[in-house]
């Protein structure tokens, strides 16, 4: 009599969800968008410095019972890379992230997407002037086409816009950020061999120690946070989803498929913030929304197709 084999054990949602780098991609994309749509909100409202200082320390904190196993066992490697984890620290959080929330004070929500749009290319470019990286055509033809579906959506489809965009301070601040993140997402695949809890937990608390001097500066300059209902519900949302999941998620995509074929996805953000316009603000939906939405998703489908980009 033969015995039956063991039944295969269920498999567990986190461990499946961690080898899916464009789901991963996808969702870091959709949790950007909110940050960037509830950042244009309440602008005037918060501090941006004081809320990125408390963004980063209070992320450190929700991860820290999760990741201090890590962290002692990771710590020499985190130690023996202790530049490179300062200089991700001040580039992908610190900096960043402040400058993008100040930027939003004096930029229009039109410039920040063109401008955001870019964000591929930032990538594209640190990858290879730093590391000789160079894009497939594959790569190239979809970051093209997804860049022209989000020029679709940000200009409802009237191209001649474009001449009437004016740029002020408040762009280039943003710009700026973009270029830290394309630095940033260019490192990643060469960050030190250790857990991704290890790796978050030590950026975000070296990145809020960073913006610490900047936060208080900026209270006794005046701007201090009032911690009514709409600064805490947009530190709720803040701390989970844009910081600790976003990143968890991106940092993995990355570490999966690559940076340059990981970068499209950024064209996916006013995707998804135009989306969350029409759903949650009443907008209505246009063609060239549709067109919009194909453009980028067909630009994502070719660029990250698998195949590596070559040296």
């Amino acid at each position: 009599m033969t015995t039956a084999s063991p039944a295969p054990p269920a498999s567990n949602p986190a461990s499946w969800l961690n080898n899916q780098p464009y789901l991963l991609l996808s969702l870091s994309s959709l949790f950007w968008a909110g940050n960037i749509v509830l950042a244009r909100h309440v602008g005037a409202h918060v501090p941006p410095l004081t809320v990125t200082t408390i963004r980063w320390f209070g992320v450190f904190l929700i991860l820290l019972p999760f990741s201090w196993p890590h962290l002692k066992r990771d710590w020499p490697a985190l130690r023996k890379s202790l530049p490179l984890m300062l200089f991700l620290s001040l580039v992908g959080f610190a900096f960043n992230n402040a400058i993008s929330y100040w930027a939003m004070q004096y930029t229009e929500a039109l410039n920040a997407l063109l401008i955001q749009s870019a964000g591929p290319l930032f990538v594209a470019l640190w990858s290879l002037v730093l590391f000789g990286v160079r894009l497939t055509g594959a790569q190239l033809a979809g970051i093209a086409i997804s860049l022209l579906g989000v020029l679709v959506i940000i200009l409802h489809g009237d191209f001649a816009a474009l001449a009437s965009i004016s740029f002020n301070r408040g762009d280039i601040m943003f710009a700026s950020s973009l270029v830290a993140f394309g630095i940033y997402s260019a490192f990643i695949p060469r960050r030190p061999k250790v857990h991704q809890l290890s790796f978050l937990s030590f950026t975000t608390c070296c990145g809020a120690m960073m913006l610490l001097p900047t936060a208080i500066w900026e209270a006794r300059s005046g701007s201090v946070l009032q911690f009514d209902t709409v600064t805490l519900a947009t530190l709720g949302y803040i701390l989970i989803f844009p910081s600790t999941l976003a990143y968890l998620f991106f940092n993995r995509g990355v570490a999966l498929i690559g940076p340059n074929r990981a970068a499209p996805f950024f064209h996916l953000v006013p995707v998804f913030g135009s989306a969350m316009a029409i759903l949650l603000l009443g907008e209505k939906l246009q063609p060239f929304h549709l067109i919009g939405y194909a453009l980028v998703l067909a630009g994502v489908v070719i660029a990250s197709r698998q195949g590596s980009a070559v040296k």
